[in-house]
């Protein structure tokens, strides 16, 4: 929900930086590279780099010019240390240590234990609630939205391209306008389901449009990062809407408020922008920590949420 927003907002100022950082503008950075893939990455250097390239880092992705980078990186690094300088920041990010074939191990896994998370409530709402419940389908479809939504997350942070980071861009979007439109139906299209199928209607044209805009025509992190903080402003606000109105008649609905309330705190984190503990542990990676106990709360309000609206549709069909 809200917390996806949080971390768009990250992302968008991370990438905006990636052309450029303090740290891949240094000119012993640039140099290294350069002499590293002069020497390494072409002839038979470069057969002999891929000889002995473990198989799982060439099945990730990784390039022998990546591997120059990788190690330039921290060549640099260490000379601002050496010389009591802060660490900076490369390409956008932190420098991180590299763990098996993950760029990111923290973020990765977290990502990963977020998806696991979100499979494991989603067959406990399968065994708890029955498919006659209104907010059925629309539920179990926002589950698998958010499923794939962390896969794409874990494959972004395991190593970061133009294509895994636009399909994590893209894959939290489509999360937070599926949380509104979740709204929308519990809200309003219950009673009046011509009004949600319109207003989903209304939620692809822009997802095309925002996906299409920045696909074919440019990648604008700008335009990016506003989109995604008016959606989710709009999401957080019509959700904490509903929740403060309904909490005295459903109790359950606290959950959600919880829900809304905690990821709003937990965004903070984001703010937070350090160089990451033992080179794994960053503010990104404690906030995508943090949320998942959160998504197991609303995955328990979405269950509470639908077994008592079957039971009030039941009870309304013994009365007709």
């Amino acid at each position: 929900m809200a917390g996806r927003t949080a971390r768009l907002v990250l992302l968008a100022g991370a990438a905006a930086l990636a052309s450029g950082s303090q740290g891949d503008r240094e000119p012993v950075y640039r140099d290294c590279v350069h002499r590293c893939e002069e020497r390494n990455c072409s002839g038979g250097a470069l057969r002999h780099f891929r000889s002995r390239q473990p198989i799982y880092m060439s099945l990730a992705g990784w390039t022998c010019q990546d591997d120059c980078k990788y190690e330039c990186m921290w060549v640099t690094v260490g000379l601002y240390i050496k010389e009591g300088h802060k660490v900076p920041q490369f390409h956008g990010k932190w420098p991180f240590s590299r763990f098996l074939f993950f760029q990111e191990p923290a973020s990765a896994m977290a990502s990963f234990l977020n998806g696991l998370a979100s499979l494991v409530m989603l067959c406990r709402y399968h065994t708890s609630v029955p498919a006659s419940s209104p907010m059925y389908p629309t539920c179990v479809a926002f589950a698998w939205v958010s499923l794939n939504a962390w896969f794409w997350s874990t494959v972004f942070h395991t190593k970061d391209t133009d294509l895994t980071e636009k399909m994590d861009y893209f894959c939290a979007s489509t999360v937070i306008l599926h949380s509104i439109y979740l709204c929308c139906v519990r809200t309003v299209g219950l009673q009046h389901p011509a009004v949600a199928s319109a207003f989903r209607a209304l939620l692809l044209l822009l997802l095309t449009a925002h996906v299409s805009y920045l696909s074919l025509v440019r990648f604008d992190y700008g335009y990016n990062l506003a989109a995604n903080v008016a959606i989710g402003l709009v999401n957080v606000v019509w959700w904490l809407a509903w929740c403060l109105r309904n909490r005295r008649r459903l109790p359950h609905v606290r959950k959600c408020m919880v829900v809304v309330l905690l990821l709003q705190g937990l965004s903070l984190l984001e703010l937070l922008d350090f160089p990451p503990f033992f080179w794994v542990l960053d503010a990104h990676a404690i906030w995508h920590i943090s949320t998942i106990p959160v998504h197991v709360l609303f995955f328990s309000f979405l269950e509470d949420d639908s077994l008592y609206l079957l039971k009030e549709s039941e009870a309304k069909f013994k009365l007709d």
